[in-house]
């Protein structure tokens, strides 16, 4: 038997284990049926398969976002390098406009990209999941840029951190 108590599982105790796992940071950014940009911080994008290529990531019904992501065929994973934290807070943020900042561009396909992310890759949405009170987004990759070997933002413990490698050293 383990040394440690084993307990029912309570929402605190999840969230806490959830706030201990780190996560590389994206912004999730798409566009709406009249072209107004929509966007969101994520750390909760997975790889599902390699080939064919696909990812997921999971979205709270209650989310502002829902109804954009609930109706968007395509959209943009931006993985954030770790000078990036101001973006994450800033697409985490509510009622404040997320791309007031001249930081993105749009594809030819239209949808938004930001500028100065390790990657990032376009995708088609494939399905939406429901799952308790949010929704699990499959995503077919269509296309991805890989911009520089910099440093990825990383979340953990509710703050944003740079990874150092064992010896030390820091990538990027």
């Amino acid at each position: 038997m383990l040394d440690e108590e084993i307990n029912q599982v309570t929402v605190d105790d999840f969230k806490q284990i959830f706030r201990r796992h780190p996560a590389g940071v994206s912004v999730i950014t798409l566009r709406t049926g009249d072209a107004r940009p929509v966007g969101f911080s994520a750390t909760s994008v997975i790889s599902v398969a390699a080939a064919p290529p696909s990812v997921a990531f999971s979205l709270a019904a209650t989310s502002r976002s829902w109804p954009s992501v609930a109706r968007s065929e395509s959209l943009v994973i931006n993985f954030l390098t770790a000078d990036q934290a101001d973006a994450s807070l800033r697409f985490a943020a509510t009622d404040v406009d997320r791309f007031a900042h001249g930081d993105w561009s749009v594809l030819d396909t239209g949808e938004p990209v930001l500028d100065g992310g390790h990657s990032w890759l376009r995708g088609q949405v494939n399905r939406r999941i429901p799952v308790g009170p949010s929704f699990l987004i499959i995503v077919d990759v269509l296309q991805t840029v890989i911009r520089s070997e910099a440093a990825p933002l990383v979340y953990h413990d509710r703050r944003h951190h740079t990874l150092t490698a064992r010896d030390g050293s820091v990538r990027g």
